[in-house]
């Protein structure tokens, strides 16, 4: 069995998301070496980092690694296209110190070259992956490897993601005051609300004696100094899978100025992603074409089938026919469940006593 084929095959078992980057990986770096990597979910809207799988060489470093790679230009994910792989030394002619990235940070890891790769589909770019070697350029062969797994991967990946939207089990969080993170320029922790350390630990979760790692947080803060400095346009935010059925938001912004000693700090709230912003996500996982994401929005908007056609000008027998598109696309068996897997905001029939996150 080749390579590639052991990646179709992994791609093909159902696994979620965590598992089948880390099952992935191992196939990946026993065909291409490497010292270090970051393998980061993304917002299929706004493109910002959202679940970060890594092994990098210095924890303490992490707010700096995570700072530079938003405001590195050479080689962003966010001008790549879905299922390119491309590398340091290619992208600059040799001359690393083109990367902000490497010539503030990688470099002092000996690090040589840098293969990056993007992981998209026609509903959007799901994740991108760093690889690091210290001992010398990654290869035209190996390059191409990346890409193929990128363009093979990116469609798995995505619907390991629709399987998170299916309500059920405890999550370990109730939010019943704001959650919010103060960082400071360099993405270093400041103060939080006694909330937040719950949230960080269940969106990346760290033995109860160590402070969790604001992962998710650092990207967003990240973006907003990328939009500061005109590297990158994308809004300062990104949709996260907390547990069960739970979707939040993690949002980035500014905060006022206390005095004109320094500059104020950042803040990054974490709340439960609104109703809409959760149905246009879920129709991305699931795959459905513009046509069936209207009647999806419509359908949450309370419309039944009479009003779906007038609304969408179809007959009503071919709304019908959109509806069971949509059904078999995301596995809700009837209106009720879909609109609440869609939302997150009401009793999933299939799953008794789970109610709303907030409930």
């Amino acid at each position: 069995m080749s390579t590639l084929d052991r990646i179709e095959r992994i791609c093909g078992q159902g696994l979620d998301e965590r598992a089948l980057r880390v099952a992935l990986l191992e196939v990946i770096r026993a065909e291409v070496p490497c010292d270090a990597y970051a393998w980061v979910l993304t917002d299929p809207e706004t493109l910002v980092g959202s679940a970060p799988l890594a092994e990098t060489p210095s924890l303490a470093d992490l707010p700096a690694l995570i700072g530079l790679k938003y405001l590195t230009t050479v080689n962003r994910w966010t001008g790549l296209s879905p299922g390119t792989s491309v590398t340091l030394l290619g992208a600059t002619a040799g001359d690393r110190s083109q990367s902000r990235l490497w010539k503030e940070l990688l470099s002092g890891y000996g690090v040589q070259d840098v293969a990056s790769t993007v992981f998209g589909d026609a509903y959007g770019c799901w994740a991108f992956l760093d690889l690091w070697r210290r001992d010398g350029p990654f290869t035209d062969g190996e390059r191409d490897f990346l890409g193929r797994v990128g363009t093979i991967a990116a469609t798995p990946l995505r619907r390991s993601l629709a399987q998170t939207f299916a309500l059920g089990g405890d999550h370990p969080v109730r939010r019943s005051e704001p959650v919010l993170l103060l960082l400071s320029d360099d993405l270093v922790p400041l103060t939080q609300t006694p909330q937040t350390d719950a949230y960080l630990r269940a969106l990346l979760p760290t033995e109860a004696e160590r402070a969790p790692v604001p992962a998710g947080a650092l990207h967003v803060a990240a973006q907003l100094l990328a939009q500061e400095q005109e590297v990158d346009s994308h809004p300062a935010w990104a949709r996260v899978h907390l547990s069960g059925g739970v979707w939040v938001t993690l949002r980035a912004a500014r905060m006022v100025a206390g005095s004109a000693a320094g500059r104020a700090s950042i803040a990054v709230t974490i709340e439960p992603t609104p109703p809409a912003e959760r149905t246009a996500l879920f129709a991305r996982v699931t795959g459905l074409s513009e046509r069936e994401t209207e009647l999806l929005r419509l359908l949450v908007g309370g419309s039944d089938t009479h009003e779906l056609a007038r609304r969408l000008f179809l007959s009503e027998h071919t709304v019908q026919d959109h509806l069971k598109s949509v059904f078999a696309k995301t596995g809700a068996p009837n209106r009720r469940v879909l609109v609440a897997r869609a939302t997150g905001a009401v009793q999933d029939p299939l799953q008794p006593g789970r109610t709303s996150p907030d409930s």
